[in-house]
């Protein structure tokens, strides 16, 4: 794999969870890590832990501040805060909104800053956490499913766009991982993820092999592929087994 020393690193939502292992592990591979998130302390803490550079704030809004604290280069950028909204089509439109902001128009708004510089000099590497969620569905919860499926498209539309100008992108798909946000699914997640969930490490093990092989689409959980491939082929057959999931979990609602 190309070396990562002194590489400028941004990763957003990183107080914790997957964004947290991801800074992990680019400072151990000698890279110099921006450590963002909403939440000042938990950036603090684990910028202070890698010896990184904590910029707190909306991930939407702080590509130049990162830049800036990376004396003005980012070679990495991964878009990994998100927000996990559950509901329905009746969830409000300011539930709605907020998850089309963070988990699709935060990935636009930080290509939009980057690509001209990484244009400009032939390489950037652009990394989405988008979850399974992107390529399937997740019961209960439309607004996550919906954007995130809308966060893997802008992943792709990247990639077929700009990497034969030097932009690697790479789009990490997992199912279950033992985060805050998992625990917040409540018994939709206790039914579909918690059994195959993962430890936030192991994502960051499966992204750095996918860059070594140069792989856009990062599957932590490699059962993921198998689900896509049914869903492609016989999309019937796959919403009706998705369906009868739907229907145990309404059981448990009761």
């Amino acid at each position: 794999m190309e070396t990562l020393q002194d590489k400028g690193v941004v990763v957003t939502g990183a107080g914790g969870g997957i964004g947290a292992a991801l800074a992990r592990r680019f400072a151990a591979e000698g890279a110099r890590v921006v450590v963002n998130d909403m939440d000042g302390a938990k950036a603090k803490t684990v910028a202070d832990e890698i010896g990184g550079i904590a910029v707190p704030g909306d991930a939407s809004l702080i590509v130049r501040e990162a830049a800036d604290a990376l004396d003005g280069t980012v070679d990495v950028y991964c878009a990994n805060a998100g927000l996990g909204s559950g509901g329905s089509e009746a969830a409000p439109e300011e539930v709605w909104a907020a998850a089309w902001d963070v988990n699709v128009m935060a990935h636009v708004r930080a290509a939009h800053a980057l690509l001209p510089g990484w244009l400009e000099r032939g390489s950037g590497r652009f990394v989405s956490t988008v979850s399974a969620a992107g390529l399937l569905t997740m019961i209960g919860a439309a607004p996550y499913s919906v954007t995130k499926h809308g966060a893997y498209a802008f992943a792709e539309w990247l990639s077929l766009t700009y990497r034969h100008r030097g932009i690697k992108v790479h789009a990490i798909c997992p199912q279950g991982v033992r985060t805050d946000m998992l625990a917040a699914t409540g018994t939709a997640g206790d039914l579909v993820l918690a059994p195959t969930a993962i430890e936030p490490a192991a994502v960051a093990d499966a992204l750095f092999a996918g860059i070594e092989e140069d792989r856009f689409l990062i599957l932590p959980h490699p059962e993921v592929a198998a689900y896509y491939q049914a869903r492609a082929a016989t999309p019937d057959k796959w919403l009706t087994g998705m369906n009868h999931i739907q229907q145990k979990w309404e059981e448990t609602e009761r």
